[in-house]
């Protein structure tokens, strides 16, 4: 079956999100964010996009950006070949990281934009991974209250002022934007990482890829004995679905 056409945004605004392939991990450490944020600032100054937020976490990644003088196909190209490439040179892996298709959607008028925002800085309260939104470390909320170092600012405060962006966060919202199905674990990803650790020894999806098949194969139906979902071993460990299933 052919792919639907990618939706054209007339203001050239798109909201952007990448995931893991198979829903894995994508950044294991500081450094791994760290270097997918100076990606997005050398790939800002080649591709003349315009970067008006962004959220990193363990295994997607939201942007809200503005294109000019290249299509975003080739934008999101740019910035994630060059993470992968880095990535799989970093931890001695080969193939794809991210799905083989980005997800978008466009971005039209103010009110859309704010809420866009406003949904991908709290991300991380709504995954569970901090109570104030200020408090993660890889989105660009701070950029917005503090000094903008990477994220253009200027086309928000145009709409509202730095006061009210701030009260507009804190509002109690139902946003729906681009969403990425999560699952429901029994436990969370930290205990699921904890036991995988503990079991395997591996501090890295990678390292668990890089595993032999017996061991890997152990140590998944250990695994599954521990009380860890299908999915989340999927995901945490970089592994095939279909493969984890077959041990319960």
């Amino acid at each position: 079956m052919p792919r639907r056409a990618r939706r054209k945004s007339e203001s050239g605004i798109y909201h952007i999100m990448l995931r893991g392939i198979n829903k894995q991990v994508i950044f294991e450490d500081n450094e791994d964010n760290l270097k997918f944020l100076e990606t997005l600032k050398h790939y800002k100054a080649i591709s003349g996009y315009k970067l008006f937020a962004y959220c990193l976490m363990s295994n997607h990644i939201h942007l809200l950006l503005q294109v000019d003088k290249e299509d975003i196909d080739l934008i999101i190209k740019r910035i994630a070949g060059s993470y992968v490439f880095w990535y799989n040179w970093k931890y001695k892996r080969k193939g794809h990281l991210f799905q083989d298709r980005f997800k978008s959607e466009p971005v039209e008028d103010d009110s859309y934009f704010l809420t866009v925002i406003r949904y991908i800085h709290q991300n991380p309260i709504k995954a569970g991974l901090c109570k104030r939104i200020d408090k993660y470390k890889y989105s660009s909320y701070n950029e917005y209250v503090n000094n903008s170092n990477l994220v253009d600012t200027d086309f928000c405060f145009e709409i509202i002022d730095k006061e009210q962006f701030i009260d507009f966060h804190l509002e109690n919202n139902h946003d729906v934007c681009l969403e990425i199905e999560e699952d429901n674990f029994r436990l969370t990803d930290d205990e699921a990482r904890e036991i995988i650790l503990k079991i395997s020894k591996c501090k890295t999806s990678t390292e668990f890829q890089n595993l032999t098949l017996d061991k890997r194969d152990k140590y998944l139906k250990v695994l599954r004995n521990q009380g860890l979902s299908i999915r989340q071993i999927s995901r945490l460990t970089g592994t095939s679905f279909n493969i984890v299933r077959k041990f319960g």
